[in-house]
């Protein structure tokens, strides 16, 4: 059916085989059509396809006018809605709130909702003819590094810090950005940075120059798995990261842009490099002398695309003198723009707009009623309930209309710093904030900033008093925002910032025991430890930075609106101070994330988030007690909902390895799944686990005789802060010798 649809598109679009170049002949097959338009190609052109993947000067791809090949702009932003691009659009959730919901589904429904967005503003500026940045449909997300410490800049772009959970969100980023169908991409995905990328930005050293060393086997069992996903799902791209690794800078490491990525995984798309990424090899990590050499060290490495800062005769440029001189072939250039080409035709570039329905997209389907819905549900879905004593969630919404509200603190009705870093911009009129949306469900809210911005080095006490006095419900909207924690800025602390823990003392004692929630905005943990042990704070709300429809998503949470479930669990742990922050600056895994953790407790687990209802767990059955060293095993586990509320629920299933040859995590998420569960109903949760799940790495990808236990519930085993469901745990063997995966 696929075919006679196309066949019918081509009579329709008056096409007959041979017209135009063969290249832009749709009937061939796209292999034929590559060949065509490189072989027609000269140096030159190739040269400046290579050589112009970005920003303000450096872009667009310039047009091949004999050819009838227009401009194309590479750089474009998509991390959580489609951003910088000129005019309005749709914000979502920043990515560690999205990785909160453990939900690949929420994912891949937020990724193609912004890709409708992306293409719908590209067929209006290709109308205009318009190739500014952030005007094309290739995107740099998402962004697959490991969250392996609490203090870095960036965490917030992430998924979180396990790499099991990133490999699926990623899987579903990657193919709901690109779309269904047979023949078109929708917009390209662009995994990065690539790779051992996770701090520091700035503190102690600057990110552009720093050498990440890494053992092998932390390389291969924690920075790699989450980009080898990104392959298999089909991702069009990879971002090469800024740092070096071992020695050797990203951008021209061949060990990981050729022998890893392309001949290990079989990655046939293109690399493009992080933003002055190529200039760096030379200007920061002295690993080359000259433009030249770096150009030659970069195009043979594996990277076939520049993204370089605002500059025309950038390292790229030298590319014909490298050939000329032999140190690089020109297949080699025909080789790194081919798949710069390919995905360009995916787009459906070198097709009649008729065939490609996405070339249907316009301004109409931007900021639409489903996508602001959407926007709505992922920021409800993103929140993490921390903390809820006294039954202080949720609010009775009948009683709490005529009492007195008042939301106090730097984020309370502040729009700007909601969003996180990457973030589009939406119609002011689509925004809501603490303030605005609580107003929805009390007539009676007043309002104290308290600070003005997140530093919070400047507090008025006599504000803050002026509002609580008198109220009934306080709420205190407390955090760090991009002033604090973005790209190019780590955290120097835990701390919650200048005198905001102050100013949450003091609205509790000013509340004297009425209702006191704390909603947290941010991406690096805090040290909250004095609002979890008081019993003058009833509920802790982590909200990371919800973007557009906070206020709504809020107001729809605290008072248990239906449909409206708290179900998020924490992506990432949560220090119980900075005794547990071990150096950023250093790579080694141990003590560092959920899997390798010291023996001290943290704040808060990673997994971990509390329901408004209850889940008791049941009949954790695997299909059997021997598993063959290369099979796979089936499991099962009932959830039932014992409370009074329709809730959802995050089910967990973590392996632990029993006699493993090599170092291997405490235990491993494997498994993971949000499910809706009535009141007085229950679930059934299927499992997979493969054999690749049990493998370690011993020089090779070897799976292992031995005895393995597997734990079920709704968060990690053995955790002194814990939700009070509980954990079925199962054992079983594997028999037969050890062998690599490849052999299986």
């Amino acid at each position: 059916m696929v075919l006679l649809h196309i066949a019918a598109l081509l009579l329709l679009a008056g096409l007959n085989r041979g017209e135009d170049f063969p290249f832009k002949d749709p009937t061939l097959p796209w292999e034929k059509r590559l060949d065509d338009l490189v072989d027609r190609l000269t140096l030159e052109e190739m040269v400046l396809q290579m050589s112009r993947g970005g920003t303000k000067t450096n872009g667009p791809a310039p047009p091949i006018e004999r050819l009838g090949i227009g401009p194309y702009n590479w750089d474009t932003e998509c991390l959580h809605g489609d951003a910088f691009a000129p005019g309005w659009a749709t914000a979502f959730p920043q990515s560690l709130g999205l990785a909160a919901s453990f939900s690949p589904e929420l994912i891949h429904h937020v990724a193609n909702a912004t890709a409708t967005e992306v293409r719908a503003k590209h067929n209006h500026f290709v109308s205009l003819g318009f190739y500014g940045d952030h005007s094309g449909l290739s995107c740099f997300s998402p962004v697959l590094n490991i969250m392996r410490h609490p203090l870095w800049g960036r965490n917030q772009e992430t998924y979180g810090e396990d790499p099991f959970l990133t490999s699926q969100l990623a899987v579903a980023f990657v193919t709901g950005l690109q779309g269904d169908h047979p023949r078109y991409v929708k917009a390209s995905a662009g995994c990065k940075h690539f790779d051992v990328h996770g701090g520091p930005e700035n503190i102690p050293v600057s990110r552009l120059q720093f050498n990440a060393k890494v053992a092998e086997h932390d390389w291969r069992m924690t920075f790699l798995p989450q980009f080898e996903a990104c392959v298999r799902a089909g991702t069009f791209s990879f971002m090469c990261s800024y740092n070096r690794i071992n020695g050797i800078p990203a951008c021209a490491n061949k060990k990981l842009l050729t022998d890893i990525l392309r001949k290990e995984w079989g990655f046939n798309g293109y690399v493009v490099s992080d933003e002055g990424a190529v200039e760096l090899i030379m200007v920061a990590h002295l690993y080359t002398h000259s433009f030249l050499e770096t150009a030659i060290v970069s195009v043979n490495a594996g990277c076939n695309l520049e993204l370089s800062y605002d500059m025309r005769k950038n390292v790229f440029t030298h590319i014909p003198e490298a050939v000329a001189k032999g140190n690089i072939t020109l297949e080699m250039i025909k080789d790194r723009v081919r798949p710069l080409f390919l995905t360009r035709m995916r787009l459906g570039e070198f097709d009649p707009p008729a065939m490609n329905p996405y070339s249907a997209l316009g301004l109409q389907d931007i900021q639409t009623e489903a996508h602001r819905q959407l926007a709505l549900d992922a920021a409800i879905q993103s929140f993490v309930l921390l903390k809820n004593i006294h039954g202080t969630l949720p609010l009775k919404a009948k009683e709490i209309f005529g009492k007195k509200l008042v939301v106090v603190g730097p984020f309370a009705d502040n729009p700007a710093i909601l969003f996180g870093d990457y973030a589009p911009a939406p119609e002011p009129q689509y925004i809501s904030t603490p303030r605005s949306g609580l107003a929805t469900i009390s007539a009676h809210v007043n309002f104290a900033a308290g600070c003005a911005f997140p530093k919070c080095d400047h507090y008025s006490l006599a504000e803050v008093k002026s509002a609580v006095e008198g109220a009934d419900i306080v709420v205190v909207c407390l955090g760090t925002g991009v002033d604090l924690e973005m790209e190019a800025n780590d955290r120097k602390d835990l701390a919650l910032p200048g005198h905001q823990l102050q100013l949450l003392q003091d609205a509790v004692a000013l509340a004297d025991g009425r209702p006191v929630i704390l909603l947290l905005f941010n991406a690096c943990p805090l040290d909250i430890s004095w609002a979890k042990s008081h019993d003058g704070v009833g509920a802790i709300l982590a909200c990371s930075f919800p973007a557009q429809a906070t206020g709504l998503a809020i107001a729809k949470v605290l008072v248990g609106a239906e449909g409206a479930s708290l179900a998020g669990r924490l992506p990432a742990t949560w220090p119980a101070g900075m005794h547990q922050v071990p150096p950023i600056e250093n790579y080694t895994m141990a003590g560092r994330t959920y899997r390798y953790y010291g023996d001290e407790a943290p704040l808060y687990p990673f997994g971990y988030g509390l329901s408004l209802t209850t889940f008791r767990y049941s009949d954790l059955v695997t299909g059997t007690d021997v598993v063959p060293v290369c099979g796979n095993l089936s499991i099962s586990v009932v959830v039932e909902n014992v409370g009074t509320r329709d809730s959802d629920e995050v089910v967990q299933l973590y392996l632990r390895w029993g006699n493993a040859s090599v170092p291997v995590p405490r235990w491993q998420l494997v498994g993971f799944r949000r499910v809706a569960v009535p009141a007085g109903g229950a679930v059934k949760v299927p499992f997979q686990l493969s054999y690749q799940q049990r493998a370690v790495w011993s020089g090779q990808w070897l799976v292992e005789p031995g005895s393995f236990t597997l734990f079920a519930g709704g968060q990690q085993p053995f955790q002194e802060t814990r939700a009070p469901s509980n954990i079925l745990q199962a054992d079983f063997t594997v028999a037969g010798s050890a062998r690599g995966t490849r052999q299986c």
